[in-house]
């Protein structure tokens, strides 16, 4: 019997559809669900181990997507959500009622992630969406109460379902935030030294 990661990666993901248009995200509400549509692909799928973002009951991990933030629109029930915390840089936007995070809108206009929301692609029934492409925060899982002691046994199967596991993002991510620190703190390209 294998580890539980999260519902949408446990079975194996599909690809993602070509020309997907978007979709929309609903709470779990029986009425009143809060709506929210999302114009075009996500980016940067991944399943996440921190201990702030939501997950569905019984997932080890969250999914978690990257989209611009422009292309987020509440478009019913608006007046349920509510910020799960003021003073976090990401401002989870949740439904007060059933607790499902909406999306995340990064705060300051100074961070390098400022411009995109997250959201949680499970929550829309239309197909098509990015599949998770990475697992991120990985060892945070324990801060949650998994146990140290399987680690090794949850990386493996991360990577069994094609997910390489990291302690941060991935790397292409973490090379987007560090170019967007270094552009606004003005900081010069060098050449980089090569060996024969």
């Amino acid at each position: 019997m294998a580890l539980a990661i999260h519902p949408q990666v446990d079975r194996g993901s599909k690809p993602a559809a070509a020309n997907f248009t978007g979709g929309t995200l609903y709470c779990h509400c029986a009425d009143r669900k809060v709506a929210v549509s999302i114009k075009g692909q996500s980016n940067y799928n991944h399943v996440c181990g921190c201990t702030r973002c939501w997950k569905p009951a019984g997932a080890l991990f969250s999914q978690v997507a990257a989209v611009a933030s422009g292309n987020v629109t509440v478009t019913a029930n608006g007046d349920k959500l509510k910020v799960v915390d003021e003073k976090a840089v990401v401002q989870r936007h949740a439904c007060s009622a059933c607790g499902v995070h909406m999306f995340c809108r990064v705060g300051p206009a100074t961070h390098p992630l400022h411009g995109f929301d997250f959201i949680h692609t499970e929550l829309s029934s239309d197909e098509g969406w990015a599949p998770a492409g990475f697992a991120a925060f990985v060892s945070s899982i324990i801060e949650a109460g998994a146990d140290p002691a399987r680690m090794d046994e949850v990386r493996k199967r991360l990577r069994d379902l094609g997910l390489e596991p990291y302690d941060c993002l991935s790397p292409g991510l973490m090379d987007f935030i560090a170019t967007g620190i270094a552009k606004a703190s003005k900081v010069p390209q060098r050449k980089m030294a090569e060996t024969a």
